[in-house]
């Protein structure tokens, strides 16, 4: 409505954002703890991945139906479509239409009590601890660090908004396609996949940092996305597969905010750094580098973490 009678100032619509943001981390934790509680234990990892692929397809698909809505209609009409399909979907979860298992927790204390029980709970597990490094280098090194990248490559290498939509659906449709890889097939070492497809996504993303050619760079970006879903799809099943269902909120929050919390971070020092004139292709490089050490330190140290996962898979 603001963008229809011309009212929206940047004032209102940091606030708008701001209040999306904090919606969004309510969603997220409470989307994925919910479903140990809709599927069987057997089939978390097919759930998992249908769930993050339908993600994947909506992240393709939203950016094109906007944008030819933007250009038919103009900005308040995408607002209007986008605004339809939130109150849809909020219709289709709404609880009495979802079979969901009751709540275990008999327990009623304050939610900073919660938080602290979920806090002590994460840092008793070496499973979780490793996990959530592991997903704080995926974000921070990889996925955060590419956001701002891609389009400065775009621009660097004399692209156009087309190869901007190709590289953006490209890492897409590489995401799709692993998800839809993991729904098909369960794996049982988890812990040692999500650890090796950190290893191979750092691998392509350092050669992706070397490379000038665009579209080389298209290609490289759809097999990063590719590797992802091997990294944090694993993890989730494995986390909902062994958490107690009255601590399943608590731990996932912990876990999302491990997987969105350093994004804006990585947003902040690749902007910073390009705002000093470092090259994009050297601050990449760096950091695929030393994620690279990190997973590698990881596979050398942490070889229960290997094992965990393996136990739950079976």
């Amino acid at each position: 409505m603001l963008v229809m009678n011309e009212q929206m100032t940047l004032a209102i619509l940091l606030a708008i954002s701001a209040m999306f943001g904090l919606l969004d981390a309510f969603f997220g934790p409470a989307s994925t703890s919910m479903i140990p509680k809709i599927v069987a234990k057997r089939q978390l990892q097919e759930a998992n991945a249908v769930f993050q692929g339908a993600d994947q397809v909506s992240f393709i698909i939203g950016p094109v139906l906007a944008g030819l809505a933007m250009e038919t209609n103009g900005v308040s009409l995408s607002y209007i479509i986008a605004t339809c399909l939130v109150i849809m979907s909020a219709f289709v979860i709404f609880p009495p239409f979802l079979k969901e298992a009751p709540v275990e927790n008999n327990k009623h204390q304050s939610p900073i009590k919660d938080f602290k029980e979920g806090l002590s709970y994460v840092r008793k597990s070496s499973f979780l601890i490793m996990s959530i490094l592991i997903l704080i280098t995926l974000n921070f090194f990889i996925f955060g660090s590419l956001q701002i990248a891609i389009p400065l490559l775009v621009d660097i290498h004399g692209g156009t908004p087309l190869h901007l939509s190709y590289m953006e659906v490209s890492l897409g449709t590489g995401m799709l396609i692993g998800t839809f890889i993991l729904s098909k097939y369960t794996i049982k070492s988890k812990g040692k996949v999500a650890l090796f497809g950190l290893i191979y996504c750092l691998i392509v993303f350092i050669i992706f940092s070397r490379l000038t050619h665009l579209s080389l760079l298209i290609t490289l970006v759809f097999f990063i996305g590719l590797c992802m879903p091997f990294v944090f799809i694993p993890i989730f099943t494995a986390v909902q597969e062994t958490t107690e269902n009255r601590l399943m909120g608590r731990v996932m929050s912990i876990i999302f905010l491990a997987m969105n919390g350093f994004d804006p971070i990585s947003y902040a020092i690749v902007s910073g750094l390009v705002s000093f004139d470092v090259s994009i292709h050297t601050i990449l490089l760096s950091f695929g580098l030393t994620g690279l050490l990190i997973a590698l330190f990881i596979l050398y140290k942490a070889k229960s973490f290997q094992k965990a996962g393996s136990q739950m898979g079976e």
